[in-house]
């Protein structure tokens, strides 16, 4: 029998960008949603009133990359060879412009103030990645203003360098893997992702390749040498996007072909040998997939499809739970909320429903009734909306139309 059921409708479509959205990212308790454009444009959105709240030109060519550093901080990769850390705090809202890209306007629009220039390749399309610069095990680990920061090298996108911010020194370059054929090429590095291993506590890093190969590197503090822990080739095209999992254990990788992979992230050298056999790989009969993300509760992943579609996945099982189709056009960036637990609901179960099993008209989500506790009843208007800000289960989605929808999912 036919469902009779709506398909899921975006709560809020964002307006405003004038060439094809690249990437989002959500920052401070998920109350500003950072979108950046083709144009180098950075739009930083209030959610609780779901108007721009700062508006600059970052760079002047494609955004491949932006990311909320600590409350105050944003950094953004462009196309023009730099990235930029730029601090950016309520106070400094106020003296920026709010006309956006789509608007008129005869007057260059005011910058937040340039805390730190680095000047980087950007042959590829590969963005930058960036962890603390100490474990969380060492004395160090309090100074929250130094960060490593690992970008495609200068002279070769074939190779990986990792910085040290605030000095802007490099501290490591970490080379390709070799090819099991001299005849064959691994190709440049698409994907990154830099981190500290939770139970060795070594500086790792994962990368994904031109060829389809996926690789995890681990930093040796005694030697200070780089040894490959694992490698594998399960995308017969480039990887596009790839994630590493809250609990940093696994990792997440999806290409221009229709294979999604699961990787492990081995806390040491195996002593039998590199690891080269994923945990799990499906075929999602669905060709360039991107921008693939997990949510904070490792619960579910969703990816932005070239055919303007959302899919929105199960962490465990890897099954496809739900499409979210507005876009006209391919969509190119997701982002997810971080999964804060509101007052007034319960976290979704390890398996989801899907979004039409049975919903009330209009809704898509889990709907839990229960007593709404007196201190919200007593919050303000403006206070309420903070709330929902902070503890909404978004999912951004950026598209060649220059728009981004926001869902309410799980």
């Amino acid at each position: 029998m036919a469902s009779n059921a709506r398909p899921a409708q975006p709560k809020t479509i964002l307006r405003g960008h004038k060439t094809p959205v690249q990437v989002a990212a959500f920052v401070r308790n998920n109350e500003r949603l950072l979108t950046g454009d083709s144009d180098g444009f950075v739009v930083a959105w209030d959610l609780t009133i779901m108007r721009p709240r700062a508006v600059w030109q970052a760079h002047t060519a494609s955004i491949l990359g932006i990311a909320g550093w600590g409350h105050d901080r944003i950094i953004t990769h462009g196309r023009d060879n730099r990235l930029v850390v730029w601090k950016l705090t309520a106070e400094h809202e106020n003296v920026l412009s709010t006309s956006l890209p789509l608007d008129p306007s005869s007057q260059p629009r005011p910058k937040p103030w340039m805390l730190h220039v680095l000047q980087i390749s950007t042959m590829n399309f590969c963005s930058f990645s960036y962890c603390p610069a100490y474990p969380d095990t060492s004395p160090a680990a309090a100074a929250a203003d130094e960060i490593l920061l690992a970008v495609p090298n200068t002279l070769s996108s074939e190779s990986i360098d990792i910085f040290h911010l605030p000095s802007l020194a490099r501290k490591h370059t970490v080379g390709l893997p070799t090819s099991s054929s001299p005849d064959q090429k691994n190709g440049m590095a698409m994907s990154l992702s830099l981190f500290h291993h939770p139970t060795s506590h070594h500086l790792t890093l994962v990368a994904g390749y031109e060829r389809g190969l996926a690789a995890v590197y681990q930093l040796d503090p005694n030697t200070s040498k780089w040894a490959v822990t694992y490698q594998s080739n399960p995308h017969t095209q480039p990887i596009l996007s790839l994630d590493v999992s809250p609990d940093e254990s696994f990792f997440l990788s999806s290409g221009a072909d229709a294979t999604i992979a699961k990787h492990p992230i081995p806390s040491c050298p195996p002593s039998s040998g590199i690891i080269q056999d994923p945990i799990l790989t499906i075929n999602t009969r669905h060709a360039g997939q991107q921008s693939l993300r997990i949510r904070s509760d490792n619960l579910i992943f969703a990816t932005a499809g070239w055919d303007s579609m959302v899919r929105v996945y199960s962490v465990k099982t890897m099954k496809e739970l739900a499409v979210l189709k507005w876009h006209q056009q391919g969509c190119y960036a997701v982002a997810f909320a971080a999964a804060n637990t509101s007052p007034t609901t319960s976290p979704p179960q390890e398996e989801p429903p899907r979004p039409d099993d049975k919903k009330p008209e209009g809704s898509h989500s889990k709907e839990v009734t229960t007593q709404v506790p007196k201190m919200l009843v007593e919050q303000t208007p403006k206070q309420k909306r903070l709330h929902q800000a902070r503890t909404a289960r978004w999912l951004a989605a950026g598209s060649k139309d220059g728009r981004v929808s926001l869902w309410d999912v799980y």
